[in-house]
């Protein structure tokens, strides 16, 4: 038995101002029409003894990730949830933990959820050439065929070949400098370190208790002391109280069982907004354009509008990624460096830094359209196939509903609210329970003002 469980973690910040803490790559569209959680899921079909995928995610992201897995056909609960982030190896491990539960003899395939994969069959394959031996007992690895000197990823040094397509690890070696990174490439026996595994649960346990013990006793007080009533949210006291480490450093540049299967799939973690455009459909003059741009001798460069008309005239080599909110011009060389940009807005308190004005809800959306301080503008749409009344928190100022289009029922602490009048007054404090009638999306202008 293969359990998938994919690793959604990530801050939100290489592909700002698109993706952001509240709403990170993987749970938008950044290649094609599906969200990349969405396209991993989907990534899974075809692979043997395959059962239903966990996902390991933060809590602000529970109700996003339970939509995508309902969507996708699976289980919506099958989410467990990081109250702290503490990088993969002990994501891992709570999985493996909990799965070991069931079936200790279970395989683990551990994916990042915001990768791509051009070349889905060579995907599985690589997974099927893993199976047996992690099944005997092996912790297996896939490595990336290099096509050229990346200083972006961690290397794998290929060691004696066992069988035609597996081969034992030589060793892990860090990030390299471009010189280094040519000598990697020259020697032909280096892969890219992908950051996904095939493991039996049972062996990550023992191995990560080898190495790494403290780690694994707080993961394992953090799951026997979750939350199970909807989802698992691990403790959060015994989840903080974890060393942070990934799962190379934690256990697989020390254990003499990892193996490595090499892997050439069209494959990119999506690292930058140079990486998004490598990954598009490329237009005239390598260009790509997405949304509603307008172009006049523009070269070799990614234009993005989500909510406006960017134009541009007489550029080359640009990334411009324009959001409600946020304009982000930048060559597309330095792409890499729009992390140092979200940290400048964080240190200037910016709140786009961390959110959009337009937020996805597992019922709706909700969008900020003006905010002065004193009043604030929102448009909240429920979509009608929300199940049964959805919950909206209460707010520490009076608010005003009006029913811009659709029809529902409202009711305020408790209590019935007419908004068939098509307005409503919202008191400090109040929580609010909304249900749509018919076929239409309930959509409401809400005003916000100081108490």
């Amino acid at each position: 038995m293969i359990v998938p469980v994919i690793l959604s973690g990530g801050s939100g910040t290489r592909l700002w101002p698109l993706s952001r803490p509240k709403q990170p790559k993987q749970l938008l569209a950044m290649v094609d029409e599906r969200t990349m959680l969405r396209a991993t899921f989907d990534r899974l079909d075809g692979i043997p003894d395959m059962v239903d995928p966990w996902v390991v995610c933060n809590a602000d992201h529970q109700s996003l990730v339970a939509k995508e897995l309902f969507a996708a056909g699976f289980l919506p609960d099958n989410v467990i949830l990081e109250p702290v982030g503490r990088n993969t190896a002990p994501a891992a491990a709570a999985a493996a933990l909990l799965i070991a539960e069931r079936n200790p003899d279970a395989l683990m395939l551990l994916l990042p959820a915001d990768h791509v994969m051009r070349d889905e069959s060579a995907f599985h394959s690589a997974v099927v050439a893993a199976v047996e031996l992690s099944a005997s007992g092996k912790l297996a690895t896939f490595g990336i065929v290099p096509n050229y000197p990346e200083t972006g990823y961690g290397y794998i040094e290929i060691g004696d070949r066992i069988g035609d397509t597996v081969a034992e690890v030589a060793k892990f070696v860090e990030k390299p400098d471009y010189a280094t990174a040519q000598d990697y490439i020259a020697a032909g026996n280096y892969l890219w370190n992908s950051g996904m595994f095939l493991f039996r649960v049972s062996r990550y346990i023992e191995e990560l208790t080898k190495f790494a013990p403290e780690m694994t006793a707080a993961v394992q007080t953090a799951v026997d002391e979750a939350d199970r009533s909807q989802g698992i949210v691990l403790d959060a006291t015994a989840f903080a109280s974890s060393p942070s480490d990934s799962i190379d450093f934690a256990v697989m540049e020390h254990t003499d069982s990892a193996v490595v299967v090499p892997l050439d799939a069209g494959w990119s973690d999506v690292g930058s907004w140079s990486a998004v455009w490598e990954l598009a459909a490329v237009e005239s003059a390598d260009n790509v354009f997405v949304g509603d741009v307008a172009a006049v001798d523009v070269t070799g460069s990614y234009l993005r509008s989500e909510s406006r008309l960017v134009a541009a005239i007489g550029v080359e080599n640009l990334v411009v990624v324009e959001t409600s909110d946020a304009v982000m011009v930048a060559s597309r060389e330095r792409s890499q460096d729009v992390k140092a940009m979200v940290e400048l807005l964080r240190d200037r308190q910016r709140t786009e830094a961390e959110s959009h004005r337009s937020v996805a809800e597992p019922w709706g959306s909700t969008e900020v359209l003006i905010d002065t301080g004193p009043f604030i503008l929102r448009h909240i749409t429920v979509e009608p196939n929300s199940a049964g009344h959805i919950h909206l928190a209460a707010s520490d100022r009076p608010r005003t509903w009006i029913v811009a289009a659709g029809s529902g029922t409202l009711e305020v602490e408790g209590e019935p609210v007419d908004i068939s009048s098509k307005s409503a007054e919202i008191p400090p404090g109040a929580p609010v329970e909304v249900g749509v009638e018919g076929d239409n999306a309930l959509e409401i202008l809400e005003i916000t003002r100081s108490a």
